[in-house]
């Protein structure tokens, strides 16, 4: 079946179309991806992994067509970051 293995950094993003058996699991096809090579600084065991932006564990059963997210940790220094006042309105 195929499945798609999608990760994302600030200056590049890449989702790879990939071929699973039917049983495969999310560590397996991000495995069968070639994508920890391509980015050897991911750290599966800190990073979190979703399909189609629900987090999943990595031993979590894939079906034809799902999307394999792997995220990574998003940091801003909040001063640097504008404040929302909540309201919903236009500041001056």
């Amino acid at each position: 079946m195929q499945v798609g293995v999608a990760y994302s950094e600030p200056t590049q993003q890449i989702w790879l179309t990939i071929e699973v058996p039917d049983q495969a699991t999310v560590q397996e096809a991000i495995e069968r991806s070639g994508i920890l090579r391509m980015f050897p600084h991911i750290d599966l065991g800190a990073q979190k992994v979703g399909v189609f932006g629900k987090l999943v564990k990595p031993d979590a059963p894939l079906r034809a067509g799902d999307r394999v997210e792997i995220y990574r940790q998003i940091t801003c220094d909040p001063q640097t970051v504008p404040r929302r006042d909540g309201a919903g309105g236009d500041e001056e």
